[in-house]
């Protein structure tokens, strides 16, 4: 089986945004626009043979570009093949714990807040809350690090000090890192070696792209247990982002936990 870490079933609200007009410069325009039904999201599924997406809500300044009822509604419709990520207005701590709590009794696995998107780092006092909140429930904080692909700043997505440090304050929280952490890539790397609950999503990034010191890390004994595939979807396709894995020489038990075991394990499906 395989299981797609990071992925969103787009509204219009959400692929009409100017911040996204640099990922359309890199994928040649093969970025969906208008309506998209739920039935081609499912079918782009099939056609990578991805059994099941973790699709995320997205609040941001700009207003909810998908909304997390959305999100339950989707899942619903298709409860073998989606799971939700929810998503809270960081401005409003106790309106996004309360928020959090309710997708947690909905049955969404995990919670993902952008630290570009709100142009703060993830150590800002109003992320406190939340990881609080998700110890508490059990789930997941799921994030990006690395460069931002959008014109936003990068600084917030470094693994140092940033998630280093909220390791540190929350050993108990598990935090998963989208879209590798380039160029900090080693950083992202000796974060995770450091801290049981770090791991590292490759969301944003297609097999023939992934750095040759990620590749390295999950041969080895630890880092097996640490990556978990994802794409990012739509800016990129599951099958474009499966081509190549063969030639990463993975042995099976490897490949096995990247594709799906590690994700099954940490999202708890």
């Amino acid at each position: 089986m395989t299981i797609d870490a990071w992925a969103q079933h787009p509204t219009p609200r959400f692929l009409a945004q100017d911040m996204f007009a640099s990922l359309r410069k890199w994928t040649g325009d093969a970025i969906p626009t208008g309506e998209i039904p739920l039935s081609t999201t499912l079918a782009v599924l099939d056609a990578a043979g991805v059994d099941r997406a973790l699709i995320s809500a997205w609040s941001a300044p700009e207003g909810v570009l998908i909304s997390n009822d959305e999100v339950a509604k989707w899942v619903a419709e298709a409860p073998d093949r989606f799971s939700g990520i929810a998503s809270v207005d960081l401005r409003k701590p106790m309106e996004s714990v309360r928020e959090l709590r309710r997708c947690a009794e909905q049955g969404f696995v995990g919670l993902r807040v952008l630290p570009w998107l709100w142009e703060v780092p993830p150590t800002d006092a109003r992320f406190y809350p939340l990881y609080a909140a998700c110890v508490d429930l059990g789930i997941p904080f799921c994030t990006q690090v690395g460069h931002t692909g959008p014109l936003r700043s990068s600084e917030p997505g470094r693994p140092i000090p940033y998630i280093d440090r909220v390791a540190l304050d929350f050993p108990e929280l598990t935090i998963v890192c989208g879209h590798i952490g380039y160029p900090w890539t080693e950083e992202m790397i000796a974060v995770a070696r450091k801290h049981e609950n770090v791991v590292i999503d490759t969301s944003a990034y297609t097999t023939k792209r992934l750095p040759p010191e990620l590749v390295s890390y999950m041969k080895t004994r630890s880092g097996r247990r640490k990556v978990l595939f994802g794409t990012n979807y739509p800016m990129i396709f599951p099958q474009h982002a499966l081509d190549g894995l063969d030639d990463l020489g993975l042995d099976d038990e490897t490949r096995a936990l990247y594709l799906e075991g590690n994700a099954r394990r940490v999202f708890g499906l």
